[in-house]
């Protein structure tokens, strides 16, 4: 269950010094009195908003939402200030005053971030911390949830309101609402409901003017670049109005093991014809970890389900289409919805948990981490998934995630949102953690992600290679935002987004033309083209 989500096991030390300079005193002084004069309030006023690198309260600001212990390190660059926004006009002021002072503007909802890309850079920057914008309110079969919500938050105050409603998003529970829904977000409901932005109706943003805009006011080509295409290309969201889905009073999960003694091979290849073409109302993941028994090593797999519905019906349902599977009713357990959230946190015995666990933040704790991903369009032979297993006993650590699509994602067009994946068969997460610190650990680590990336080529899409944007990997192009900037972002762009890479950069073209939302996977502007050359003199 461990490889559900990006699992907080190596609480960091607290003591962390600042591998940067103190800012020059002048910056945070003349950020002051620009955010004073945006905003009108008197600058006493901000001392739990606006952190300087002097302030007591910037590394626990810094520190309390990286999720990703490899950048907590000494050697991290620091951004010059820390602005914990708690209110709409703390952001405006904040981008505003970054852009007059001609900084980077880093933006971070509070959740998980696999590369950091949200509050580390290597220029002189800002970071803009929307945390605190946790509003949720719960009206009928709508919410409005703001960016600094979590997840688990928004399905505690659904289940709050309705008992027969939630929410088709991610799995674990900490992770923030707004980078996971302008993402594209996808949870264990997939093939029922499709993805978390296919019920978005409404959005707030802060654009590069420091302008507050509705869907309205924004226009439809911004609102539908946000709902998929990451929401830091564009302005800062704010937060979004979504419509909930409504679910039985009773569902069904279930978890089964084999190794590969035990016909793990022929399970998992069955699964692959079985998972993406099922009752939309089944979603199946499958978990492959290199494990030791009986001081041997071996592969385990393992099916992760979630069924909407009794477990009579499920069980009908494997014996009929999924025998590999050996599916038994001891297998099963009956849950609300959820308690069946909570079981999908590694809380086996759900309906022994209260779900206020939901509302924990698990502040301030990270384990190091590597994530890729991949799609798969037609499905791999025994041959071939023999192979991947056998090289996941060879790189070790390994793990890999199997995610199924079809039903209700397959049937929306590719272009209805700029997540381009729908007609893939399933998504493929690469997961590496590790607790040794050091760059030395962290190389050695890397590499055999590398490694085992390299070794999935033959088995995945290709030309280009497709990668999913909340699983970020810049090990697959950054941008320099240089001359070369559009090709530079073409080169990831493409991967991620497929044939919307080109309105999403027209639509970034001319809601940002001078590209200040930017960092190392942001969406460039067109190029520009190159002046009239001078007019041949007349002979």
């Amino acid at each position: 269950m461990k490889l559900l989500c990006l699992t907080f096991v190596f609480l960091v030390s607290t003591t962390l010094t600042t591998a940067t300079p103190p800012p020059d005193a002048t910056i945070y002084q003349n950020f002051l009195q620009c955010f004073t004069t945006q905003t009108r309030a008197p600058p006493n006023t901000f001392s739990d908003v606006v952190f300087p690198q002097t302030a007591a309260g910037f590394t626990p600001a810094l520190r309390n939402y990286i999720r990703n212990a490899r950048f907590n390190t000494t050697a991290s660059p620091k951004p010059a200030i820390v602005i914990v926004a708690r209110t709409e006009a703390h952001v405006q002021a904040a981008v505003v005053c970054t852009k007059t002072l001609k900084f980077q503007l880093k933006t971070r909802s509070g959740g998980h971030d696999y590369e950091g890309v949200s509050y580390v850079s290597n220029l002189p920057f800002f970071l803009l911390d929307m945390s605190s914008f946790r509003e949720i309110t719960v009206e009928g079969e709508t919410a409005w949830i703001g960016a600094g919500v979590t997840l688990g938050e928004v399905y505690y105050r659904i289940w709050e309101k309705t008992k027969t409603h939630g929410f088709p998003a991610g799995v674990c529970p900490t992770v923030g609402a707004g980078g996971h829904i302008s993402g594209g977000g996808y949870g264990n409901m997939i093939r029922k409901y499709g993805l978390s932005v296919d019920y978005v109706t409404d959005a707030k943003i802060v654009d590069v003017n420091g302008r507050v805009l509705d869907r309205k006011g924004m226009g439809e080509d911004l609102f539908w670049a946000i709902n998929g295409g990451g929401g830091a290309s564009f302005g800062v969201i704010l937060g979004f109005r979504i419509t909930l889905v409504p679910v039985p009073e009773t569902v069904t999960v279930f978890r089964v093991q084999k190794n590969l003694d035990e016909n793990a091979v022929d399970m998992v290849h069955k699964w692959q014809f079985v998972a993406p073409k099922t009752d939309p109302g089944l979603f199946m993941r499958v978990l492959l970890q290199p494990v030791t028994r009986n001081k041997v090593q071996t592969v385990r797999a393992s099916v992760l389900a979630l069924f909407l519905g009794k477990s009579s019906e499920v069980l009908s349902l494997m014996n009929k289409d999924f025998p590999e599977l050996s599916l038994k009713q001891e297998n099963c357990t009956e849950l609300t919805w959820i308690q069946s959230v909570l079981w999908w946190d590694n809380h086996d015995n759900a309906t022994l948990v209260k779900p206020e666990v939901l509302l924990e933040r698990n502040l301030d704790t990270a384990s190091y981490g590597k994530r890729k991903s991949d799609f798969v369009e037609k499905e791999i032979s025994k041959e071939g998934l023999d192979y991947l297993m056998k090289k996941m006993i060879e790189v070790g650590k390994i793990g890999l995630v199997f995610n199924p699509y079809g039903g209700k994602v397959s049937e929306v067009a590719t272009t209805k949102t700029p997540f381009p994946h729908r007609t893939k068969l399933y998504k493929v997460q690469h997961s590496m953690n590790w607790k040794d610190p050091g760059p030395e650990a962290e190389a050695s680590f890397l590499e055999k992600a590398k490694s085992f990336y390299s070794y999935m080529a033959p088995f995945v899409t290709k030309n280009p290679r497709h990668t999913y944007l909340n699983y970020r990997d810049l090990d697959i192009g950054v941008n320099s935002h240089g001359p070369n900037g559009y090709r530079e972002g073409e080169v990831y762009g493409r991967k991620y987004f497929g044939e919307n890479f080109d309105r999403l950069v027209k639509v970034k073209s001319t809601v940002d033309p001078e590209n200040f939302f930017r960092d190392e996977q942001s969406i460039p502007t067109l190029p520009s083209k190159p002046a009239n050359p001078p007019a041949k003199p007349a002979l």
